[in-house]
């Protein structure tokens, strides 16, 4: 495979670039993770594994929709040209949907809400794949995995600072009306009524609005290319090539399938991650958000540090060590409950000193989420770098829309077992721990995997 040596961009350009991983987190932090998902789960349904399964089914359905429009929509845009108009589209779409969250009082319609949270997800997934096409054209192939960890770093102090703001000045306490500093929440909110959570909607979408805009004003964009019909249809025409040609280079074969796997594995721990620690030990929005800022804060220096691992080991090494630490860290989760972990093993004492965190299973649960916020930033950044590596910058929007579908496939089915088992055994815990399955098979099939992907395997 040969390619012109791409020139780097301006300084502004890639800052640009980066800043829609800044823009985009707070969703998958505050919405999904942390603070409006374990909401859904805890209070607006019935009980928390109907909560759960509801939630599950929600993802699923939503990654069953990404996975089979993705490629299509890479393709396209390879023959449109640039990407910052589908960027523009499904931003609109990401954000209505996020603001109408607000609407989600206790006893509204589970489904109606689902609906809105799985539309704003899908337009999120379809926006990351017109930006992570974009890499590959901003710099030589050698800083790739830098400039990816450290989006992705970036990405997570979004986060962490709209969790912050959430649980300093938004989330009060149901039985105090204080937030955890001791003020009245912010613009009025009645935690009993859950506006603290549904607030996390509408802020989200004010976030992404505001700081997706330096890439739009900074970032280099490719050409122009045809129509928008005529694209239409050469897209599906390239996308039936792209798959089978993908089929005849082995080794990307064997990324895309192995991602596949793990990367469902990854999507639903972190989606499912806070619901399940929620139903468990009865946290409140406050300790939830805790537990949010801490998995961020190191979320951030596991990506500062996998930036210099990837330069120096590759970025193959650093999902390898990333996939062990989420296995080790999901096996964890699920073996610990109160009085026990590693499935009563290990017996902790069950006296609540009172205060955050105030059982042994819990700050045990803590000491897993510890491993998860290491590994989940580079496991993403890295593969993304490992399949900017492999592809050229003029075939980067077709093979990143398969690199979507990849990482979106089959990432129904891990949300959609968990939803089903946690249903048929009436246990959370037995439902979450088909993840750890998805993480193992993924590594399996990874480790014979050549790098870069494009290289023939020896």
């Amino acid at each position: 495979m040969t390619e012109v040596a791409v020139q780097r961009a301006s300084g502004r350009g890639i800052w640009g670039w980066m800043f829609f991983d800044w823009a985009a987190q707070p969703f998958f932090t505050v919405v999904t993770t942390f603070i409006f998902g374990p909401y859904f789960v805890s209070r607006m349904a019935g009980d928390p594994n109907t909560g759960q399964a509801v939630w599950g089914y929600g993802i699923a359905a939503a990654g069953l929709v990404i996975a089979v429009l993705s490629p299509i929509l890479g393709s396209i845009a390879d023959q449109t040209g640039p990407r910052k108009p589908w960027i523009a589209f499904f931003a609109a779409i990401k954000i209505t949907s996020l603001a109408l969250l607000w609407f989600a009082a206790p006893g509204s319609n589970l489904f109606l809400v689902v609906a809105l949270f799985s539309l704003a997800s899908v337009a999120a997934e379809f926006s990351t794949v017109f930006n992570d096409s974009m890499m590959p054209r901003l710099v030589p192939k050698s800083e790739i995995g830098r400039i990816s960890n450290t989006a992705w770093g970036l990405g997570y102090l979004g986060g962490m600072i709209a969790l912050i703001f959430v649980v300093t000045c938004l989330a009060g306490s149901p039985e105090t009306g204080k937030t955890i500093i001791g003020i009245d929440p912010l613009f009025g909110l009645d935690p009993k009524l859950g506006e603290d959570a549904r607030a996390t909607g509408p802020l989200s979408a004010g976030w992404y609005f505001l700081f997706i805009l330096p890439m739009f004003f900074f970032t280099p964009d490719a050409i122009k290319g045809i129509p928008i019909g005529p694209a239409v249809r050469e897209g599906l025409l390239e996308l039936k090539s792209t798959l089978a040609e993908v089929r005849r280079r082995g080794g990307i074969f064997r990324f895309l399938v192995a991602r596949m796997i793990y990367q469902d594995g990854v999507n639903a721990l972190l989606a499912l991650g806070g619901t399940f620690a929620a139903g468990m030990f009865h946290w409140s929005i406050t300790e939830i958000g805790m537990f949010g800022i801490i998995l961020n804060v190191v979320a951030i220096f596991g990506c500062w540090i996998a930036a210099r691992l990837d330069t120096a080991l590759g970025s193959k090494a650093v999902v390898m060590i990333a996939l062990v630490m989420l296995s080790v860290a999901t096996i964890g989760v699920v073996s610990t409950g109160p009085g026990f972990t590693l499935l009563g093993l290990i017996q902790l004492p069950t006296t609540d000193s009172g205060g955050l965190f105030g059982t042994a299973a819990e700050k045990a649960y803590i000491m897993y989420g510890l491993l998860i916020g290491l590994a989940f930033g580079p496991v993403q950044a890295s593969s993304r770098s490992y399949m900017a590596r492999s592809v050229t910058a003029a075939e980067s929007g077709r093979y990143f829309g398969i690199y979507a579908l990849a990482g979106r496939a089959t990432s129904f089915l891990a949300p959609f077992l968990v939803a089903t088992i946690t249903a048929l055994s009436d246990s959370a815990r037995l439902g979450m721990a088909v993840i750890i399955l998805f993480l193992g098979i993924g590594m399996a099939i990874l480790v014979r995997t050549p790098y870069p992907a494009d290289r023939p395997a020896e």
